[in-house]
């Protein structure tokens, strides 16, 4: 099977390049972040990662992402039969406190990443199917339900984290898709409503202990706490310039905590300093906004939701992976997209680019 020459030539290469860029500086900082446990290892496999996430990349463009609307069933059920899968063969309450992974032989993996991908899809054709009828309330309602399913078996791994994600991105779909805004401010009067009986009825031990400790890390140091406190000392002593790769304090003495997976911001700013949080966050502007102008130029409104689906997910885990290094979220242990050491989250985010490069090289309509 062979890709048009008219549809290669409208791939956004600059899109490519500027999360090429993003891996990069993803790769030299886990390597400071895993001096001390012999680099080399972390390198070649979160280079491995970026490889099989490209070669994904190419898959994905050979398919015309209409494909995937017409197979938005089995996509929804396969996804909804791996995320319940975690209850049967699910791993890692003793490191995580959840039972989220499934371990095949040395490989493990994350349903719920895939799954994030898969419920974008399934809904962004559903939001198409019905975009004249959002605002009937029975529609509004089947469509909430079809995408609270999935959330609700990924909250009761427990996985709040990725929960948040898929609210998100479920919101900015249905806004995008033209969610009135009197739902959107009964919605936000129930979940104010609801919110106590979540935190006697819905949320872990672990999770209300979480919470607490966002209000007040001093209250357990050495415990609860750590991680904040930790984090934010790393990121002030960065100040302008750094402390230069391999020579942070909190990092390279073993102070900061999974420093090269959900605290890698952490590492960057303070041994690249603000000016290179400054040039990583201006790659990700790039990053999203390349993102936005496709979404705008859609030929379809599928691949519109598609996109707009993909932005959301990026976007909210890059703000809240940020805000909980420096203290303005709780610690979720949501890792940094392209950047935070991780296989199965390097390859999802890598779909999820191919799908917008899918819809920004198919958005003049060619005869084959």
């Amino acid at each position: 099977m062979k890709i048009d020459n008219k549809l290669l030539k409208k791939v956004d290469y600059s899109l490519i390049i500027t999360v090429l860029l993003i891996c990069t500086i993803g790769i030299v900082v886990i390597g400071s972040a895993t001096h001390s446990l012999g680099s080399e290892r972390y390198i070649r496999t979160q280079t491995i990662s970026i490889l099989l996430g490209m070669i994904a990349i190419s898959v994905i463009l050979f398919i015309d992402y209409n494909t995937f609307s017409r197979i938005y069933i089995p996509i929804y059920i396969i996804c909804n039969l791996m995320l319940l899968s975690v209850f049967i063969l699910g791993q890692g309450s003793e490191s995580w406190g959840a039972d989220r992974w499934i371990r095949i032989g040395g490989f493990g993996f994350q349903p719920s990443d895939f799954a994030k991908i898969g419920i974008i899809i399934c809904l962004a054709k559903v939001l198409d199917d019905n975009k004249d009828k959002l605002h009937k309330p029975k529609v509004l309602f089947k469509v909430l339900l079809f995408a609270a399913v999935p959330m609700l078996l990924i909250l009761t791994q427990p996985d709040l984290g990725t929960t948040m994600v898929f609210a998100a991105f479920v919101f900015g779909m249905l806004f995008v898709a033209g969610l009135k805004y009197k739902h959107i401010i009964v919605a936000m009067g129930v979940g104010l409503v609801t919110a106590p009986l979540a935190w006697f009825g819905v949320l872990h031990d672990y999770q209300k202990r979480r919470l607490l400790t966002f209000l007040n890390p001093e209250q357990d140091p050495l415990g609860e706490g750590y991680h904040t406190l930790q984090s934010e000392v790393a990121v002030g002593a960065g100040k302008i310039f750094g402390k230069g790769l391999f020579n942070g304090t909190s990092n390279q003495f073993g102070f900061l905590p999974e420093k090269h997976t959900d605290f890698i911001f952490s590492v960057v700013a303070e041994e690249l300093g603000f000016v290179g949080v400054l040039v990583l966050i201006i790659l990700y502007s790039i990053m999203i906004y390349k993102c936005i102008k496709i979404a705008k130029e859609a030929k379809d409104d599928f691949g519109s939701y598609l996109v707009i689906g993909v932005v959301f997910m990026l976007a909210f885990h890059i703000f809240l992976n940020i805000a909980m290094t420096i203290g303005l979220a709780p610690v979720t242990g949501k890792p940094l997209p392209f950047v935070s050491y991780g296989g199965t989250f390097m390859l999802t985010n890598m779909m999820a680019i191919g799908l917008v490069l899918n819809v920004s090289m198919r958005k003049d309509k060619i005869n084959f």
